[in-house]
């Protein structure tokens, strides 16, 4: 099943290894260039190899993926780990805060912000 003659599109091995919900939102992705190889944008017929490394944007987070294995149908998550493997930094190192990262939740309940929290809230996010 993984002899070297087998090709399989970067989004659809990107679907199968679980990064992307959807092939269509693998394509996407591609088509709007945030899957790179090598520092350039890639179409989502490209052919993957083994030991190449893609980047991929998604919102604030960064994947890098470094392929170790062809997998042509989706699997569950602790079988796709093996045909991968993520070099993404850590949250902590990307340098966004974490209230950005989750959205700057409020609790249930408590309604809008207050003119006053507002310019808290909007004094936390430039300081950073």
């Amino acid at each position: 099943m993984n002899s070297p003659t087998e090709k399989i599109r970067i989004d659809k091995y990107l679907w199968a290894i679980r990064v992307f919900k959807t092939r269509s939102l693998a394509t996407d992705a591609c088509k709007s260039g945030k899957v790179k190889l090598d520092g350039q944008s890639i179409k989502a017929s490209h052919e993957v190899k083994i030991n190449e490394e893609f980047t991929i944007q998604r919102g604030p987070e960064k994947k890098i993926i470094k392929v170790t294995g062809l997998l042509y149908n989706r699997v569950d998550a602790t079988k796709a780990v093996l045909y991968y493997e993520d070099h993404s930094p850590k949250p902590e190192e990307t340098g966004f805060s974490s209230s950005f990262l989750f959205g700057g939740k409020r609790d249930r309940g408590t309604g809008r912000p207050t003119k006053k929290e507002r310019r808290e809230i909007d004094d936390f996010t430039t300081e950073t």
